[in-house]
């Protein structure tokens, strides 16, 4: 029996040409056995009818906040109320923007605003509109309220154009609904998470670090705490809000971050080191400001403690999950890290030449573990957070066997 047996999605459709996907959406959660209702806005007729919808569907569309015969019995609230998941997509910058605001002028951003069920949104727009700041802003202020973005993803555009903005595609879209129903895998498990950089006084104003944004362990926080987990995070220094976890611990240095992670691993399940550790620091750090005088300085520096190393060779070791950030020979050098680390699996992503990595809203991961190797595709983080955690989860669970 299909995980979606039974289960009913509120599929909510707003103005953009990624609106046909929906119907091919809709024919795929109905063939898993979904029962699927659909709510449109007016723009989103203009794309594709409401007459589609409803013969895929084989439910009626609403597309009204004043119909009649629906408000006779409340017909927003009786909507919110059905949904087990509401995901709308596409979802316009516009609806985004509406829906952080807290508006209710339409029949889907009023039921959105009534709704106990989860919400997921599909982003779907020009690369350049999601790119705005104030899209980020809207899109960073409802991941906080706890609502799920699915996308966007890399891609052609309509509009000619190629970038971030493009819906994902329907098979991926059920994936993802498949996955939110799933069992919580991690339930009873702890999970140990370090994210972000380091930085490393050289005085009292300066410090060395590195372009790490903390984006990829934050968004693996997240998904291990929605894989049922009782997650601790331990960050570096970031601009990212913090994530619904058990227990925040923000350090700044490496053998601060040394001390927070070493001293917790024995009490987890599982370590997942998605930090940018430092690997050298100055030998000596100045009480006082270096004056510009000059013309070359000279800053010794010495090696900083191997943390997920040091993790691994605990008698009472969780299972490691390891980074290995590369600008060359990937395979290798993540292969030799995970011989020489003892580690479960490592997560291997290159950072030159490539649109992922650091700083960046997307990320491509080749995972490796002993015996096997899995290829994790260009992806927005989140997505990723999630694919990664269910592999996790699966060879953890292996290991124990």
């Amino acid at each position: 029996m299909s995980i979606l047996e039974g289960k009913k999605i509120l599929l909510g459709i707003t103005g953009g040409i990624a609106a046909y996907k929906c119907a091919e959406l809709t024919r795929l959660l109905k063939k898993e056995g979904a029962e699927v209702r659909v709510v449109m806005t007016e723009a989103a007729t203009r794309f594709v009818t409401p007459l589609t919808f409803q013969a895929l569907s084989a439910n009626p569309v609403s597309t009204s906040l004043l119909d009649a015969d629906a408000e006779a019995a409340m017909g927003h609230i009786h909507l919110a109320r059905w949904a087990d998941l509401i995901l709308v997509a596409p979802a316009s910058a516009d609806f985004m923007a509406k829906l952080r605001a807290g508006m209710a002028n339409d029949l889907l951003s009023t039921l959105c605003l009534a709704a106990d069920a989860p919400i997921a949104l599909a982003p779907a727009m020009n690369q350049g509109m999601w790119l705005n700041q104030a899209t980020q802003e809207n899109s960073a202020c409802l991941e906080q309220r706890s609502i799920k973005l699915w996308g966007p993803v890399s891609g052609e555009q309509a509009c000619g154009e190629t970038g971030l903005g493009r819906m994902m595609e329907p098979q991926a879209l059920l994936e993802q609904i498949e996955w939110f129903f799933s069992p919580e895998l991690l339930s009873g498990v702890s999970v140990l998470i370090d994210a972000g950089p380091t930085q490393e006084a050289i005085d009292p104003v300066r410090f060395v670090s590195n372009r790490s944004s903390g984006k990829m362990g934050y968004a693996i926080a997240s998904a291990a705490k929605g894989a049922g987990a009782k997650v601790c995070l331990v960050s570096g220094p970031v601009a990212l809000p913090v994530p619904a976890v058990d227990e925040f611990v923000a350090v700044k240095s490496a053998a601060e971050m040394a001390e927070a992670v070493i001293s917790r691993a024995p009490g987890f399940d599982i370590f997942i080191a998605t930090a940018a550790v430092a690997d050298y620091r100055p030998t000596l750090i100045e009480g006082k400001k270096i004056k510009k005088k000059a013309d070359t300085v000279v800053i010794a520096l010495e090696k900083t403690e191997d943390i997920l190393a040091t993790v691994s060779a605990l008698k009472k070791r969780p299972f490691c999950v390891g980074f290995a950030a590369e600008t060359d020979s990937l395979e290798s050098y993540a292969r030799g890290k995970l011989r020489a680390k003892n580690l479960d699996m490592i997560a291997a992503n290159k950072v030159a030449g490539s649109r992922g990595g650091f700083e960046s809203d997307e990320n491509a991961l080749h995972l490796f573990w002993d015996g096997g190797e899995q290829l994790l595709e260009m992806a927005p983080k989140s997505i990723l957070a999630d694919q990664l955690i269910n592999i996790i989860a699966e060879k953890k669970h292996e290991s124990s066997i």
